[in-house]
């Protein structure tokens, strides 16, 4: 899988420009604020109909213009394939492959599988809950259109439960409707329950054997799935928080309160863990990302490096760049460092100044 060109018009700082790749190491490089996490931003977008800022389209389209358009060319599985998809201030966004509309956004998702990795990936086990929780979403709703399904269900049925919540407190007599969506959140959440279950499940068989090798065999890893309700007990446990989540106007449990734990040799990294440490564990789960991909697939995914290889002292990048021999790469960076020259064999290379893209005949 890969990707093969991208244009751009009125996206972000760029008026209209248009990029080729190579199937294999693409480098973007220039100075801060130009426009090379843009690039990145619009493949993610393709990949999976959302920005990985969290921005709405409206921010992401040109200051002054109505409507922005991304288009990339991708190949699977030896078939060429074209996403179109066109951003508007005023309405949601439209999407066309191979110039057919697509019914809804989630039928995008599983076409291209991509992996962005970024500095504050380094941050994911000393951050809040959200982040790991955006991490098995985003990974999961890649590969699976089912669970973006029961996923995007649950929020839903959550939001109008917990507005429901909120009007009881005025109206008492709303209380009557609230097991019908009860019944409605327990059923989707138990399905996401169970899907990260098994998620998790597939990262313990090959995060060990990653961290192993980064840690050179001192350190074993494993992922802990905290759950904040039990699938077999899930009816009884929100009944028994009914009248602390009509007091607190909120749903108290449920998959959105649930977390991952990361413990190396029963100590809990996020706690206790070194600064090295926790960053080590970052990345053997970005590397493990990659390889659960593989297997689930049966294919390459398109790797994402946003300014990332800086953040990384020379055996981390060592242990990222052997893994993407096959993976087709795209790197953002400020200039061409040492490390890159000497160990990577790049096949194009853009410098990026100002919202335009030049290709450099420069190869090392």
């Amino acid at each position: 899988m890969y990707i093969e060109n991208l244009a751009l018009n009125h996206f972000r700082n760029y008026e209209t420009a248009e990029i080729g790749f190579s199937k294999g190491i693409n480098i973007l490089y220039g100075d801060n604020a130009q426009g090379k996490t843009n690039v990145l931003e619009a493949i993610y977008m393709l990949a999976t109909t959302k920005s990985h800022r969290g921005n709405h389209d409206k921010e992401i389209i040109s200051f002054g213009e109505d409507e922005g358009h991304i288009r990339g060319q991708i190949v699977r599985n030896d078939i060429s394939h074209r996403i179109d998809m066109h951003l508007r201030k005023q309405k949601s966004k439209g999407i066309a492959v191979d110039m057919v509309p697509l019914r809804k956004s989630a039928d995008l998702f599983g076409l291209m599988h991509i992996i962005l990795f970024s500095p504050e990936d380094l941050s994911i086990i000393k951050n809040g809950p959200s982040d790991r929780r955006r991490f098995m979403d985003m990974e999961l709703c890649q590969l699976s259109r089912i669970y973006y399904s029961d996923l995007s269900g649950y929020n839903k049925v959550l939001y109008q439960r917990n507005n429901l919540l909120k009007q009881i407190s005025y109206n008492s007599k709303q209380l009557d409707t609230l097991p019908v969506w009860d019944m409605q959140l327990t059923e989707y959440g138990k399905k996401v329950i169970k899907e990260r279950e098994k998620f998790i499940s597939l990262l313990n068989e090959i995060l060990p054997d990653i961290h192993g090798k980064l840690t050179e065999g001192k350190e074993n890893l494993k992922v802990r799935y905290v759950k904040s309700a039990d699938p077999d007990t899930y009816e009884t446990e929100l009944d028994e928080k009914r009248d602390s989540d009509i007091r607190y106007q909120t749903t108290q449990i449920g998959p959105h309160r649930d977390d991952m734990e990361f413990v190396i040799d029963d100590m809990d990294v996020k706690k206790y863990g070194s600064q090295g440490q926790q960053r080590t564990v970052a990345l053997s789960l970005k590397l493990a990302e990659i390889e659960l991909v593989r297997r689930t697939i049966d294919e390459e995914p398109v790797l994402l490096l946003d300014d990332v290889m800086s953040e990384l002292d020379a055996g981390r990048r060592d242990a990222l760049l052997a893994s993407i021999k096959d993976t087709q790469t795209i790197i953002t960076c400020t200039g061409y460092d040492d490390f890159i020259k000497e160990r990577l064999s790049v096949d194009r290379i853009y410098r990026v100044r100002s919202g335009t893209i030049d290709i450099e005949n420069a190869l090392f």
